[in-house]
């Protein structure tokens, strides 16, 4: 049972800070590390009492800031199957990191537990770790103190990449029922990865090495581990080079590499060194998301990113569904944002002939609308995303009988591909073996992936305003509700271009507005990103 005495003296060693409004958002809280002290053991006062309301299940606590700079970071609740903290709950979460005193901290706290029929004195568990930030050591020790105050369970499993924190946490609270996840360890990720890589290659040989750029990040010492699981090229497997992996000098980290650099600059990292048509792939911070991309031969870079890694994926396991025998029982889906290209849409609807759902920016809404199909397959721009599998589609798939040899290989590989994707959330390292083995069965490298359709150009600005939240974005962000007139003066601007889509959408993250455009050509695409972010500019003061 908590301590509400022990709660409260180990609050006022972690002031909130004054005059500081905070809000649970996608990505949890996220902001300079050094006011994160008050929030991050408030949120693990949240994550025992969410513990608690669902009877000792097992919560996960990661301490990241992404692809922010070194000197931010966050914090973020992980639900007991691996999901994003439930919605409904993050509003418990702005609550109480927004609370002044102690007093009124316990007041919040004590109506969570009335609200949420809470029995303080069930068991509570909860399970964290930290990406290499040098601020995550402290912030770690101030969250114990929160669990040790609330009298909980917890275990400190050191530095993991995100997407390790929500399988192990997946992992923990499945083992012993009939959805048992795999190994609650990071060594259990690493075997679960490496078996399941080789049974889906069937025996078929990767062409050439890919080079990998981790950000500076947790992604790669946690790579070079993984690698240790896996065969050797002289073996047979998978040739990875390994660069941008220096966590001993903290600020390096996301500096001009990482997948947000790339996608960002439509450029290689000046440390990546790649040569013509070699294939390189950049993670970000916390390797939550990964983007392919190589130079061309005559030196033009070529950016495959979280669409084109999409529409790879789909393909390939609608052409396994059919081949398997499965194509009519198999409802296969995508699952896009606003900053989707037009051209990977047009591709999945007419090429594919596969349905597409768009929906609002961040994870938990892709993954909610994924969940849908039979088979989701999500991945947002940026290259954060990964492929669900409904509950029936597993049954299925480990029930169908095949009528055929070419049914059984089929279906053998769907099979593997399940136990590869982490379907917990988007994670780098399995959706570069996820890629990997795609390009493999198919005999394609980077070009004939890249040949598959013709984006049209875009880009992202970010915007600088004062307050980010009076720009409110509707239908699947698309458009500007508010401020009044800024859409008529988008819209505008838009029509004067071929192929013209653009919006502005408030960071979930930080006081700047991003804006995409995308036109028939680079120069018109530029000029209509520049026009909007001038108007979004003027409308934010």
């Amino acid at each position: 049972m908590a301590d509400k005495e022990a709660i409260r003296a180990a609050s006022a060693k972690v002031p909130k800070p004054a005059e500081r409004t905070f809000q649970y958002g996608t990505a949890g809280f996220r902001m300079k590390a050094f006011l994160l002290d008050s929030i991050v053991f408030r949120v693990g006062l949240l994550a025992a009492l969410r513990s608690r309301k669902l009877n000792c299940q097992t919560i996960g606590i990661m301490i990241t800031a992404s692809h922010n700079p070194p000197e931010d970071n966050g914090v973020k609740l992980v639900d007991p199957m691996g999901e994003m903290l439930e919605e409904s709950w993050e509003a418990y979460g702005t609550t109480l990191a927004n609370a002044p005193s102690e007093e009124k901290l316990l007041e919040a706290y004590d109506k969570i537990v009335e609200e949420c029929h809470i029995k303080l004195e069930t068991k509570a568990k909860v399970v964290f770790a930290r990406d290499t930030r040098s601020s995550g050591a402290h912030l770690i020790s101030i969250l114990i103190e929160a669990l040790k105050a609330t009298n909980t369970d917890y275990t400190d499993y050191k530095l993991l990449t995100t997407p390790q924190l929500h399988y192990i946490t997946r992992c923990l609270n499945t083992k012993g029922s009939p959805y048992e996840y795999g190994e609650p360890t990071e060594q259990g990720y690493y075997q679960k990865v490496a078996s399941s890589l080789k049974a889906a290659m069937q025996g078929r040989q990767f062409s050439g090495s890919v080079t990998v750029d981790c950000a500076n990040g947790v992604g790669g010492p946690k790579l070079r581990e993984l690698i240790k699981y896996l065969s050797s090229a002289s073996e047979g497997g998978l040739e990875i080079k390994v660069v941008n992996d220096d966590v001993l000098t903290p600020e390096r980290l996301n500096h001009q590499c990482g997948a947000d650099f790339v996608k960002t600059n439509q450029r290689a990292p000046p440390s990546a060194h790649a040569v013509p048509m070699a294939r390189c792939a950049s993670l970000d911070g916390d390797a939550d998301r990964i983007v392919y991309y190589f130079n061309d031969v005559d030196g033009t870079f070529r950016l495959l990113d979280g669409d084109r890694i999409a529409t790879l994926a789909a393909s390939f396991i609608g052409d396994l569904s059919r081949s398997a025998g499965l194509g009519e029982k198999l409802k296969v889906g995508v699952v896009q944002t606003a900053y989707a290209n037009g051209a990977s849409t047009a591709y999945v609807t007419q090429d594919l002939r596969l349905p597409v759902v768009c929906t609002n920016t961040g994870v938990k809404h892709l993954h909610h609308a994924a969940t849908k199909f039979d088979v989701g397959v999500y991945f947002e721009a940026n290259g954060h995303g990964t492929v669900v599998f409904s509950d029936l589609a597993l049954k299925r798939l480990y029930k169908y009988q095949p009528q055929s040899p070419a049914q059984s290989t089929a279906l053998e590989a769907l099979r593997a591909l399940t136990a590869l994707i982490n379907q917990t959330v988007g994670d780098a390292l399995s959706d570069l073996l996820l890629v990997e083995v795609i390009l493999a069965h198919k005999g394609w490298g980077p070009k004939e992936w890249d040949l598959t359709y013709t984006d049209l150009p875009n880009r992202l600005v970010r915007v600088e305003v004062a307050d980010r939240s009076i720009f409110k974005a509707v239908d699947a962000e698309r458009r500007l509700e508010s401020p009044p007139g800024v859409q008529a003066q988008i819209d505008a601007a838009v029509g004067k271009f071929k192929n013209g889509r653009s919006f502005a959408r408030a960071s979930g993250t930080e006081d700047a507005v991003r804006v995409y455009a995308e036109a028939a050509t680079r120069s018109e695409t530029e000029d209509l990103a520049q026009k909007v972010a001038t108007i979004v500019r003027q409308a934010g003061g």
